[in-house]
């Protein structure tokens, strides 16, 4: 731990000196030992109360990964290709089209080993609607519409769609299985910015919508399928509309309350406050973002818990300064800086 830290601390003052020099310095550094820490086996509450000790002291930062699922790190290796550090978070994605859904093992393979080095494990979900077939595109399956009474099948036991829904769940249970038997808690995000219309399960405000298809999912896996690894992330995007929290399926479901960040480079004070007053005591963390945070949203909104850069916009959205700066300050939380063990029961 004192050497990695010292190697960013070098970093760190390399910067003054340019990218060039910095990105060439950092790279010969990522060759020495970083002293990276596996993560022990745990349970989701570790996490929690992981998440909760940093909460108002530090970031864990974090990077997705697209698809393909066969490559299920090249973005986190963009970081430290960036960086020489690795992300304190490794996002996932459990997949929609079908040689992506074929390849979920690779995807949870690739989890066991971030958490194996020292890093959380977030795993979002791009489902297809239950109104067709379980693997599909991203334009026309995902991204589509299903009528109102569709969605109220889906979310009302009995009917065929429910039905449907649950057999999707049956297929990425035994993958969140393997995770569950290995002591390896994920972050999972199966509905994100569920307050948009983008996605065939969004903007269905009330207690009867995204709420309750919250609720139905959460309790197939937990109560039919055993899952008691997930920690369960509710999702919205920063969008101006407000009234996220009619989105919102209670206390006893959500276990992390997230922003996506897309309609604003970083999100506002406005967003903070929102997502802070509908968290309560829950951790609250940037699930999506273009831009990597820079020192004025570290250091003012200080109780999300971690950031997660989305995919391509690692280098389409940033410059490499600003991704080193972001990795370099003093409350990121890199891989290797995760003390999991110590962080238990101090709730």
């Amino acid at each position: 731990m004192r050497i990695h830290r010292s190697l960013r601390s070098t970093r760190r003052s390399l910067a003054a000196l340019g990218v060039a020099v910095l990105t060439a310095a950092a790279a010969a550094l990522s060759l020495a030992p970083t002293s990276a820490q596996a993560l022990p086996t745990a349970d989701k509450q570790a996490v929690l109360d992981y998440l909760h000790s940093v909460r108002g002291s530090g970031i864990v930062s974090g990077q997705h990964n697209k698809e393909p699922a066969n490559q299920p790190s090249q973005y986190t290796k963009q970081v430290h290709d960036i960086t020489g550090e690795y992300p304190g978070l490794w996002g996932g994605d459990l997949m929609f089209r079908e040689q992506d859904a074929r390849d979920r093992q690779l995807v949870i393979d690739q989890a066991k080993t971030e958490w194996a080095n020292g890093s959380l494990v977030a795993l979002s979900w791009h489902a297809c609607p239950p109104t067709g077939p379980s693997t599909c595109e991203f334009e026309g399956g995902v991204k589509s519409d299903i009528t109102p009474q569709e969605f109220r099948d889906i979310v009302t036991d009995g009917t065929e769609l429910n039905a449907t829904w649950k057999s999707r769940l049956d297929e990425i249970a035994p993958y969140l299985e393997q995770l569950q038997d290995d002591g390896i808690p994920a972050l999972f995000r199966p509905f994100h910015e569920m307050n948009e219309s983008w996605n065939w399960w969004g903007e269905q405000p009330g207690e009867d919508g995204g709420a309750r298809l919250f609720q139905l999912t959460r309790d197939y896996l937990e109560d039919t399928r055993g899952l008691d690894n997930l920690v369960w992330v509710w999702n919205v995007q920063d969008n101006p509309d407000g009234g996220w929290d009619s989105y919102y399926p209670g206390d006893d479901y959500a276990d992390v309350v997230s922003l996506d960040v897309w309609y604003k480079g970083h999100p506002s004070d406005a967003d903070y406050r929102q997502l802070r007053d509908i968290a309560g005591d829950k951790p609250i963390a940037l699930a999506e973002m273009g831009r990597v945070p820079d020192a004025q949203l570290l250091e003012s909104q200080t109780e999300w818990t971690y950031f997660m850069v989305w995919s391509e916009q690692l280098r389409e959205d940033n410059t490499d300064e600003e991704i080193q700066a972001a990795y370099y300050h003093s409350r990121t939380l890199n891989q290797g800086e995760l003390a999991m063990d110590s962080a238990a029961g101090r709730r």
